[in-house]
């Protein structure tokens, strides 16, 4: 596609002055990045979007979505948002390529279009979705450990505690996994991790809910005020349980086709992905009706081990999925820190590698285990900067496209009529 008076962009300085290395190998065509592009097949990245969307914020869910809306506004709006969200992103698949060049990065496709002034907007709405993102994960992280404490003791510890431990841990594995490609010899145990809990828990659900003695209550509460802000909040979940704000990080792994391998992975989020966590949604609902916790395992009624086990799957399976939805922050800074010419954990690349990812994830969980009570707070906020990553922008590039088409059949028409015009000219001339 090629888009007349299109602005070219410089990169923010923290990608200026780096050559490409051995990560661009398969494309010369895309700009340099510490990370691997053009790698991975379909079916892994696939997998890893249908584990990663199943991970601990789809506990959050029955409360945040359900409760607020109610069995038929809930349902419908599910469907809805989530067919909407899958348009989107199917959409903005196609973007990948303008012009032959290969755009890996969210802000650079939009400043390429739009200029200087919609790259500064992308990036600072993505970094801040991601990065509330991250700390929600941690806070999901403390919860599930916190939880499999309390089935032991009485007193368990502070919140914060497990806050920590759940930042280390994933610090731990951002450094020796320090790419989305890398991830794919885990996304097999990932995928176990998933399925175990999300199994054991609707057992458990389906459980609750049918030995449930009293009537369970599904009347929306509040006044009208609250009613129509937590609505609100609750299609920002929806919105949150279906998109990330990074398909074109996400695409700039796959090999070519990139955008056909693109929607065969969106296909799989959007069918089995959306399967699993619309049924925890849903089933928990159900169960335990308006009084269903912000944490669905706080409501579960066990057998004691069914209860740890879930938390502590549940802790596991995130530590590999939060590593998606951070990646493009890790990027940025690998690329501009490390030397892409060299392996990533080699020499002086290795010793920066530790330095960087310690500063992040000391950072997110100082402000984590500092209010720990932010988490609606998070979900709020990231999911409303989801809105134009999701929707407002894929829109404004497929408005770019159809007059740039418009452009294009105007300016052959225009050739054609010239050259015809040409061609009668010794005609008449002859004539005379």
């Amino acid at each position: 596609m090629e888009v007349e008076g299109a602005k070219s962009t410089q990169p923010l300085s923290l990608e200026q002055d780096q050559e490409k290395g051995p990560q661009n190998v398969g494309d010369e065509h895309a700009p340099p990045t510490a990370h691997t592009i053009d790698h991975d097949s379909w079916e892994q990245v696939g997998l890893m979007l249908v584990t990663s969307f199943n991970c601990g914020w789809i506990l959050t869910f029955s409360n945040l979505i359900m409760v607020p809306l109610g069995w038929t506004w809930g349902t419908l709006c599910l469907v809805l948002v989530g067919f909407y969200t899958a348009y989107a992103n199917w959409l903005l698949a196609a973007f990948h390529f303008i012009d032959g060049k290969r755009f890996i990065r969210y802000r650079d496709l939009m400043g390429f279009l739009y200029g200087k002034k919609l790259y500064h907007i992308t990036w600072i709405l993505q970094y801040l979705t991601l990065l509330l993102g991250n700390m929600g994960f941690i806070l999901l992280g403390g919860k599930a450990l916190k939880e499999i404490n309390s089935e032991f003791s009485d007193s368990p510890l502070r919140l914060q505690y497990y806050i920590v431990i759940t930042g280390a841990a994933y610090f731990v594995f951002a450094f020796f996994i320090p790419t989305i490609s890398a991830m794919r010899n885990w996304l097999g145990a990932s995928a176990i991790l998933t399925l175990s809990y999300i199994v054991l828990l609707l057992i458990v659900l389906v459980k609750d809910g049918k030995s449930s003695n009293s009537e369970k209550n599904y009347d929306i509460s509040g006044s009208e005020v609250s009613k129509v802000f937590n609505a609100f909040g609750a299609v920002s979940a929806i919105i949150v349980a279906n998109t990330s704000g990074l398909l074109p990080e996400i695409q700039s792994t796959l090999r070519k086709p990139a955008v056909g391998n693109m929607r065969k992975g969106l296909y799989s989020q959007y069918t089995v992905g959306a399967m699993l966590y619309y049924g925890v949604t849903i089933l928990g609902y159900w169960a335990y009706g308006s009084v269903v916790s912000s944490y669905l395992p706080e409501n579960l009624s066990g057998p004691r081990w069914i209860n740890v086990l879930i938390n502590a799957i549940n802790f596991l399976q995130s530590i590999v999925s939060q590593h998606m939805f951070v990646a493009p922050i890790h990027e940025t800074l690998d690329t501009k820190f490390l030397d892409i010419k060299k392996g990533m954990h080699s020499g002086e690349n290795f010793k920066r590698l530790f330095l960087v990812r310690g500063l992040f994830f000391s950072g997110n969980t100082l402000v984590a285990a500092a209010f720990p009570f932010i988490g609606d707070f998070i979900n709020l906020l990231g999911s409303f900067s989801l809105v134009p990553l999701t929707f407002t922008f894929p829109s404004m590039l497929f408005i770019k496209e159809r007059q740039q088409e418009e452009r294009r059949r105007h300016g052959i028409g225009s050739t054609s009529l010239f050259l015809f015009c040409l061609q009668l000219q010794p005609q008449f001339l002859q004539f005379d």
